[in-house]
């Protein structure tokens, strides 16, 4: 399962850089495209910093960070032995828009951003910015609502075995 999300990931590093290109050569030079009418439109953006523009001019500290969290997921995802679907996918995520929007800052030096809900006047994001949320989303989910289920689940089982145990 890890690597068939590992190949996942892959292919959305690889759309998300095909999407990016597209938005650089066409895109740009419309700068929007209203594609719902005032509720979503394609806007292209060059992202100096980080989520929501924080970090302005900071590539450096931002590919480092990113790098180091990335690297993290990996060696988290490769080392442990997950036997969640859903904390597995998460990661897979997280990997995927990481080193995405890192591609992005060491080749060109900003991320490219493209996708605007002005509707409800959100930043524009991308596709590795989307993988990104909702990969946090699920381990978030999964550390709240998963996690603790299956911790009680084999608090039970172990007390179920003790009292087998007691009666032999």
């Amino acid at each position: 399962m890890k690597y068939i999300a590992l190949l996942a990931a892959a292919l959305l590093i690889g759309a998300d850089q095909l999407i990016k290109y597209w938005a650089m050569e066409s895109l740009s030079q419309v700068g929007t495209m209203p594609v719902l009418g005032d509720v979503f439109q394609l806007t292209y953006v060059e992202n100096r910093g980080a989520a929501f523009g924080i970090l302005k001019g900071q590539k450096w500290i931002l590919v480092g960070v990113t790098s180091l969290v990335i690297i993290g997921a990996i060696i988290f995802l490769l080392i442990k032995n997950l036997k969640s679907k859903t904390l597995i996918w998460a990661i897979a995520l997280i990997i995927s828009g990481g080193i995405g929007n890192l591609i992005d800052r060491i080749v060109r030096g900003y991320v490219v951003d493209y996708l605007y809900f002005k509707l409800i006047d959100f930043y524009v994001f991308n596709l590795a910015d989307a993988c990104v949320c909702v990969g946090v989303g699920l381990v978030i989910i999964y550390l709240i609502f998963i996690e603790p289920k299956l911790q009680k689940q084999k608090a039970q089982a172990q007390t179920a075995d003790g009292g087998l145990s007691e009666q032999e």
